[in-house]
């Protein structure tokens, strides 16, 4: 092809691609995502990335309608990319809970798409993990939601992290006690902003968009302000919503998710309340949940959600409450990366088979076959070059374990396994099931696991 005709290959601003050494920590990631869901009795389904206009416009506010990458499709009509997994879940819970039943617990894990500005750790294609309890309003539904975060998280490898939780009805009873009710959209979306804006920029905000006074103000940044223990926050949420039966509700909600994670074990320091939580999003209705790591607050929260009790009566005339969160795992695994927490690596097998001798290739599949069914992932080199160059490929692509034969290892029915971190080695009988090898294997990547924080075969 003519020089001049060539496509420059490049990526969208806001999207990226993602090599191995960025994927294998994403599918760590989301396998242990899954593993949680699952443990709590949540089930997978799968949407279409596309949804007609009207099923997402609306649903989260102004902003969000702004961002939708929409357009019209060749039958002319009007089509958008998912922008969250909630609201297609609200349309799907609406088609299909007469035939699955309720209480509906789903995981959906897929790739959502939001036209905002780029910054560190978010992108305009990103990956989403929900999961979610459809077709009930109990507190039990809230406070497993809380305990499934506190799960995933240890799963993860954490142990500095806090779950801040609020309640939207407080939120609301104090707009009912100082006359802004009618602008409740407005006040959230102000108060969601106050980490990224501040104090003054939040008056301003408050002041603009819903013509709150400066007396309405300062009743919204004392609520939002309330500090100390969560017993010590309960009591003073009860005061400033009193007269409000909408606050009351909520503060009671609240003290009953307390109250019950703590004797699941939960600590007060791993959950907060935390009034000045609201999401930004208006189809919230209750309790609502920011999972901050302790270690890097600034990137912003790693978990949210909450519960909207009306959003399916968009589409259905049954009554479909739900609650749940969303795990934001790019911005996770941007977290994690800078706490060094992800392993640089390019291969998903910690086993490195040099093609050493050319005449011995059957010698090297059967070696690799043998630690296969033993469920260690093993990559044979396909060119049998110089073993210095086999080595150099091993090391650029982080494996762990060499296993290198030559024909004076095959005669004598040995192998050399080689720890490609230490550069030391042993020299094991090879046997017919490889017995030998395989404990090496494991000894090693169990050693350098625990380093890594990585899976152990």
């Amino acid at each position: 092809m003519n020089r001049q005709n060539r496509i420059e290959p490049r990526t969208l601003k806001g999207f990226r691609d993602y090599l191995p050494a960025a994927m294998i920590p994403r599918e760590r990631l989301i396998d242990t995502a899954r593993r949680v869901y699952r443990s709590f009795g949540f089930s997978p389904i799968e949407t279409p990335a596309l949804e007609y206009l009207e099923i997402l416009t609306g649903k989260g506010g102004e902003e969000t309608d702004k961002q939708l990458y929409k357009f019209q499709d060749h039958g002319g009509r009007w089509v958008a990319l998912r922008f969250d997994l909630t609201v297609p879940l609200a349309r799907f819970a609406a088609q299909h809970a007469g035939e699955l039943g309720v209480p509906l617990k789903r995981y959906h894990i897929a790739t959502v798409w939001r036209g905002e500005n780029t910054q560190k750790g978010r992108y305009r294609e990103f990956m989403q993990c929900d999961f979610d309890t459809i077709g009930t309003r109990s507190v039990a539904a809230d406070i497993e939601t809380a305990l499934v975060i506190h799960e995933l998280f240890r799963a993860l490898g954490f142990e500095r992290f806090t779950i801040r939780v609020n309640h939207r009805q407080v939120l609301s009873g104090l707009l009912e006690c100082v006359g802004l009710a009618h602008q409740a959209p407005a006040v959230l979306r102000a108060i969601d902003k106050l980490a990224k804006i501040g104090r003054d920029g939040v008056e301003r905000e408050l002041a603009a968009a819903a013509n709150a006074t400066s007396q309405q103000v300062e009743a919204i940044l004392r609520l939002c302000q309330v500090s100390g223990t969560n017993d010590e926050v309960l009591s003073e949420l009860a005061v400033l919503t009193r007269g409000s039966d909408t606050g009351a509700e909520g503060v009671v909600r609240l003290a009953e998710l307390i109250t019950a994670v703590r004797a699941a074990g939960v600590s007060d320091e791993r959950l907060r309340l935390d009034a000045s939580i609201a999401r930004g999003l208006d189809y919230y209705t209750g309790i609502v949940y920011e999972t901050l790591l302790d270690d890097l607050p600034g990137i912003g929260s790693v978990c949210s959600g909450g519960r909207y009790d009306n959003l399916a009566g968009l589409y259905t005339d049954q009554v479909l409450p739900g609650v749940g969160a969303s795990l934001g795992l790019d911005r996770l695994l941007a977290a994690m990366d800078e706490l060094g927490m992800v392993e640089k690596v390019a291969t998903p097998a910690p086993v490195f088979i040099p093609y050493f001798d050319p005449n011995r290739l059957a010698d090297y599949l059967r070696l690799a076959a043998r630690l296969r069914a033993a469920g260690i992932g093993v990559e044979v080199f396909p060119e049998p070059k110089k073993l210095g160059q086999q080595l150099k490929y091993a090391d650029r692509r982080g494996f762990r374990v060499a296993l290198v034969a030559g024909e004076r290892e095959l005669t004598a029915g040995t192998c050399q396994v080689k720890n490609l971190a230490t550069a030391q080695s042993e020299e094991v009988p090879l046997a017919e099931d490889a017995a030998a090898v395989i404990d090496a294997v494991r000894r090693i990547v169990a050693a350098s696991s625990q380093d890594s924080g990585s899976p152990a075969v």
